[in-house]
């Protein structure tokens, strides 16, 4: 057992004081006993939170942020930056997508994030025909995250069609497609990679209701289940009205409400951006307890719109945060705008505080991680026994958070914007990854970003 003295930790009931926290040779909390002293443990002085998930990543557009910022001939919007990605993905190489993952996953656990769900959709070779080994660029994210020492649950993407009614797909998605048996082929590849490890899951991504049919989207979790029934499932859905217009077209229903008649939407899905629903659509996803994947930087970089969250939180829906295309790669930026969103529109404040004399920032942190470590179906996101040992340290001499305690902490860290970071050091499964603010492998990591943007960027 390895131990450590937190002097100030968010544990579930509340803030507690020196709390001795033994840990696993798995990584997983055994006891966590506030009020104790042990001069041998590892004393983590300042307040410490539990790391959070992010639930929504495409790694390798990291890489790209800035590069979509360029104004065109007409209205910009969700679908012309989708063509500038679409010509980035195709010159990647398996090289390219783990130094860019690598990188990326580093900087989320400068952030305060200590897992990923890693929404994987570029599979194949740029002409669209596998690598000899058909899970080449899954094993190169996994690869990343290892280096890295972040949590991961891979979702390897199911894409075969090109719009509702199962259109052909485009020249420029050939990277992407598999139909139903090569799909199945890919997940038993990689089921052994992810057995028996507390910071590993397996899950799957249907892309959205139109870059899959309703046979494909059975087909595909009928494979998942194959190996793992309760592994996660994620899917974009309802993130532009265009979307929710093509939808009604093709089927009379909008996005959301024609998943949710399926009767498969439960605990295991996370439903990302679900930016457009209408009233009736909010109440049955947070009943269905699916949990609602938030990306706001990307959302507002995409003009995508505000997912309604009052009305869903009040429902008692399940949120959590993801930096999607990572444009801006922060715990306290993504929870922020969420709430600053809602002020906007509503023009009110402290919407989301779930009621009077409660803390913003806590609602916000802790439905965010619960909400987060369920849609990555990780056991994360407290300080409790049979949770991994994520822990995330706070500078108690960061300006933002002098004179701070319990609450205020969160409140500060979240709503106070501040120049240099106030994370300290970062563990994973009991093990530190960053340490004074800097990833353990940030000198290495970022050499091999840059040679990799060195060469993209020059073509």
């Amino acid at each position: 057992m390895r131990r450590f003295l937190l002097r100030h930790a968010l544990l579930p009931d509340g803030w507690h004081d020196d709390v001795l926290v033994s840990v696993d040779a798995a990584g997983l909390i055994a006891r966590a006993t506030p009020k104790s002293v042990d001069a041998t443990a590892t004393l983590l002085d300042g307040p410490v939170l539990p790391g959070l998930p992010n639930l929504h990543s495409h790694a390798f557009q990291r890489a790209m942020a800035g590069l979509a910022e360029r104004s065109g001939p007409g209205q910009d919007s969700f679908w012309t930056w989708r063509e500038t990605m679409y010509g980035f993905a195709s010159r990647l190489t398996p090289e390219d997508i783990e130094a860019i993952a690598g990188q990326l996953y580093a900087e989320m656990l400068e952030a305060g994030f200590t897992a990923v769900a890693e929404f994987h959709y570029v599979h194949h070779q740029p002409g669209g025909a596998p690598y000899d080994d058909p899970a080449e660029l899954s094993r190169r994210v996994i690869a990343a995250a290892d280096t890295a020492g972040i949590g991961l649950t891979h979702l390897p993407v199911l894409y075969r069609y090109g719009g509702f009614g199962s259109k052909e797909p485009q020249p420029r998605q050939r990277r992407f497609l598999h139909d139903a048996e090569a799909y199945a082929r890919l997940l038993q590849a990689l089921a052994p990679a992810f057995r028996g490890r507390s910071d590993r899951r397996l899950g799957i991504a249907p892309h959205s209701l139109r870059a899959v049919s309703p046979e494909l989207l059975r087909d595909g979790i009928a494979a998942l289940n194959e190996i793992d029934a309760a592994a996660p499932i994620h899917i974009h859905i309802a993130e532009q009205t265009a979307e929710v217009d093509d939808c009604l077209a093709w089927s009379g229903k909008r996005p959301v409400q024609w998943l949710l008649d399926q009767g498969i939407v439960d605990r295991r899905w996370c439903l990302v951006h679900a930016t457009h629903l209408d009233e009736d659509e909010v109440l049955r996803l947070a009943a269905s307890q699916a949990v609602a994947g938030f990306c706001p930087t990307t959302e507002a970089n995409l003009g995508d719109g505000l997912f309604p969250a009052v009305d869903y939180m009040a429902a008692d829906g399940r949120i959590g945060i993801g930096s999607d295309s990572h444009i801006s790669v922060s715990v306290t930026e993504e929870l922020r705008l969420l709430e600053y969103g809602q002020r906007l529109v509503r023009r009110s404040r402290t919407l989301l505080a779930g009621g009077p004399d409660r803390s913003n920032g806590r609602r916000l942190f802790e439905a965010a991680a619960r909400g987060g470590a369920q849609a990555l179906g990780q056991p994360m996101g407290a300080i409790a026994p049979g949770h991994r040992a994520d822990f995330v340290l706070l500078d108690a001499d960061a300006p933002s958070l002098t004179a701070r305690r319990g609450d205020a902490v969160l409140d500060a860290w979240i709503f106070s914007n501040q120049a240099r970071s106030a994370i300290r050091d970062v563990y994973v499964a009991g093990s530190r990854v960053v340490e004074q603010g800097r990833h353990i492998r940030s000198d290495s990591l970022a050499a091999a970003y840059r040679k990799t943007l060195g060469r993209l960027l020059q073509d």
